[in-house]
């Protein structure tokens, strides 16, 4: 965990590990959709294995984090590093090569294909092998095994986000970005969904997340992030910024 929470963050804070080189990183970022700004001065730091959370109100920019990382979106100022690589700029399907997937929050399967057909579209270009890959995924998450066969719009809500994660972890990266995965779901299936955020978690996956949830959420996290108007205004452990009053009154709702 992080030492303690920081107001009015501007740069990387140390992470978890003890100084470890962070395995993702946005560091002084400006960005946004055309020429609307969305991210001024954004900094955020994800280190190997960690889950970090990133919370705040509508309109914050949490997404729009997710979607600079990912090459959606071309940072206008500041850097994207991978283990230390600026990928800032890159495309899409260049940043999947490197290392890091992407569930957006909708539209994250193919209704007309089957379960397996799903996962396989997950592994094109991809090197090693597909079928050994795709069994592990299946052992790890039954629930999507015992339904391999059916169209992937068949499936509730819940599933769905299950065979997300499945077809963006085919390539095996080693970075998650995922978009309010409870997003639409009911209470008990959302609680089956974060335990499925942290089996990824167990493969070595470190994950960035946006989720709406706030407590369940920060709840899974090693570490979370509180973001209003673009840019970082608290960053600390689940605990700290969970139990603090201006935090919670200002940001969480409460």
């Amino acid at each position: 965990m992080s030492d303690g929470m920081t107001d009015d963050t501007t740069g990387a804070a140390d992470g978890p590990h003890g100084g470890t080189d962070p395995v993702l990183s946005l560091s002084g970022v400006d960005s946004g959709y055309g020429e609307v700004q969305v991210l001024d001065d954004c900094s955020v730091r994800l280190d190997p294995g960690e889950i970090v959370c990133l919370v705040g109100p509508n309109g914050a920019g949490k997404s729009t984090v997710l979607k600079t990382a990912f090459g959606m979106l071309t940072p206008w100022t500041g850097t994207v590093e991978y283990h230390g690589r600026d990928i800032g700029g890159m495309a899409p399907e260049e940043i999947v090569r490197e290392g890091i997937g992407y569930v957006p929050q909708t539209d994250n399967v193919f209704g007309s294909l089957t379960i397996d057909e799903n996962l396989r579209m997950g592994g094109v270009a991809r090197d090693g092998s597909l079928e050994e890959v795709i069994e592990t995924l299946y052992d790890r998450f039954p629930i999507i095994d015992e339904k391999r066969g059916s169209k992937a719009k068949t499936l509730s809500g819940g599933q769905r986000q299950v065979l997300a994660f499945a077809r963006a972890l085919v390539r095996e990266p080693d970075v998650l970005l995922i978009d309010e995965p409870s997003a639409g779901l009911a209470p008990n299936t959302a609680d089956d969904v974060f335990e499925d955020v942290k089996e990824v978690n167990d493969m070595d996956t470190a994950i960035l997340m946006v989720e709406q949830n706030v407590t369940k959420g920060l709840g899974i996290s090693d570490r979370g992030y509180v973001l209003d108007q673009g840019t970082v205004r608290f960053e600390g452990t689940p605990e700290e910024l969970l139990n603090d009053e201006e935090v919670s009154q200002l940001y969480l709702g409460g």
